[in-house]
């Protein structure tokens, strides 16, 4: 099993983002390490780049503060380097496949294993074309993490079927961003998942509140929150770590009330 799917195991998870270097990488140290502390179970680290597709203005905004700090993808493995002596939670780094592509596939791959990073997200390679990374990711041991969206429909049993790590479950359509009401038929989507894997499902895109995260953790195995954290790294910059710690902990005790 990977560290990942032991996140799972135990109880609902809850996985809190946020974009790497915003407002600058010391921040971004001092809320992972606390985010940890406060029982986070997979923290998702986003590496800003300047086009990110799926991400509404919030992600998008925090990605420009971060590019304009001068975060690299290099400052971001070291940062990892050095929260991996203090923590072992599973780490993942959410990307697109261009910053993977000028680093190097393989190099990426290579350098993820050697910090730590156990998966990465990118959602910009569909299904069909994942061969571009799955082969580098096997060979370094990163689970390569599914997307599921609402119009996956007959893709999903083969998704599905291929999943490490856990399956991200996208929520709504559209780009990320806090949602006042989720209308998707979540369950049913993960119904649909679990009659072929034993893979672990979280659900993100639009999840902002306790009552929202207790909702969605319960039809799947966990809930993803990313532009509320951001939002509050956008209000607070430097002061951040507390307001997001506060946070962390009542999504964390929502989830476990699932």
């Amino acid at each position: 099993m990977s560290r990942i799917s032991d996140a799972f195991a135990k109880e609902k998870a809850f996985i809190p983002f946020i974009t790497g270097g915003d407002p600058d990488i010391e921040t971004s140290y001092e809320l992972i390490k606390a985010m940890a502390k406060q029982g986070a179970d997979v923290i998702e680290i986003g590496i800003p780049f300047s086009d990110p597709i799926a991400e509404g203005p919030v992600i998008q905004e925090a990605d420009l503060r971060a590019l304009s700090a001068g975060t690299t993808t290099d400052a971001l493995f070291d940062m990892v380097t050095r929260l991996r002596k203090e923590m072992d939670t599973p780490l993942i780094f959410m990307t697109y496949m261009n910053p993977i592509y000028v680093y190097g596939t393989e190099r990426f791959m290579k350098r993820c294993s050697e910090v730590g990073i156990d998966g990465v997200i990118v959602p910009d390679v569909p299904f069909e074309e994942k061969a571009e990374l799955s082969g580098a990711c096997k060979q370094y041991g990163i689970d390569l993490i599914s997307m599921i969206a609402p119009t996956s429909k007959e893709r999903i049993e083969r998704i599905a079927k291929e999943a490490e790590g856990f399956i991200y479950c996208v929520s709504s359509l559209g780009v990320t961003g806090v949602r006042s009401e989720i209308t998707t038929d979540i369950g049913a989507m993960v119904q649909h998942v679990k009659a072929v894997t034993d893979t672990p499902v979280a659900v993100g895109f639009g999840i902002s509140t306790p009552e929202q995260a207790k909702k969605m953790a319960a039809l799947s195995d966990g809930a993803i929150v990313g532009s509320a954290i951001v939002k509050l790294v956008a209000r607070y910059g430097k002061d951040a770590v507390p307001y997001v710690a506060d946070y962390v902990k009542s999504m964390k005790d929502a989830v476990l009330q699932a």
